[in-house]
């Protein structure tokens, strides 16, 4: 699959108390505080254990569909649509697909955006809602979730999580929940009774 190089760049420069920010274009990226400890919550990762082979091809089909787009709309990257031309270019785009991914695309750069100011304000229930806000967009417009990270997110939610999300490439694997901590093991029970139920 053509994946990119997010895995190793966490694992080579992530700190403790702090959330990465990557830059795929160039390599860069920076430190930005996010001290769960110091506000009382964790970060609840669900492994879902369905498949995530990248969907025989379909993770690659994600690819060459924002390149095409980009392609229409005259620009190297999706990530050159500013959020205030997303309108405009969506309607440019031919077909409903290009129109989805396009959009998840343009509005996650704008999330991870929203995440480091909600970060810097110390806004953690902000980063909750931008978690939510993401999976949806990862499940409606990218179509890269499933039935067992999307029990996950909801039954979290539901729960008290702050915020949940998909986490990885999609088509299975984990899930990332923000929580309370005196709350983690009420939401680890709901969603293991979640999966039992379903």
């Amino acid at each position: 699959a053509p994946t990119g190089g997010m895995d190793q760049a966490a694992a080579l420069h992530c700190t403790p108390a702090h959330a990465l920010r990557l830059d795929c274009r160039d390599g860069s990226f920076g430190q930005v505080p996010f001290d769960l400890a110091a506000h009382g919550l964790a970060l609840l990762v669900t492994d879902t254990r369905a498949s995530h082979a990248l969907a025989d091809g379909q993770y690659g089909a994600r690819r060459d569909a924002c390149e095409t787009a980009a392609d229409f709309l005259g620009v190297e990257f999706l990530r050159d649509v500013e959020p205030g031309a997303l309108g405009e270019a969506l309607e440019r785009l031919p077909d409903e697909v290009l129109r989805r991914r396009t959009r998840h695309v343009v509005t996650e750069i704008a999330r991870v955006d929203a995440v480091v100011d909600a970060l810097g304000r110390d806004d953690l229930a902000e980063v909750g809602r931008l978690f939510v806000a993401s999976h949806e967009s990862l499940r409606d417009d990218y179509e890269v979730s499933c039935t067992e990270l999307d029990l996950v997110v909801d039954t979290a939610v539901a729960e008290g999580a702050l915020g949940s999300r998909m986490t990885g490439g999609g088509f299975g694997g984990s899930a990332i929940s923000l929580v309370p901590v005196g709350e983690v093991e009420r939401v680890s029970k709901a969603i293991k009774a979640a999966f039992e139920a379903a």
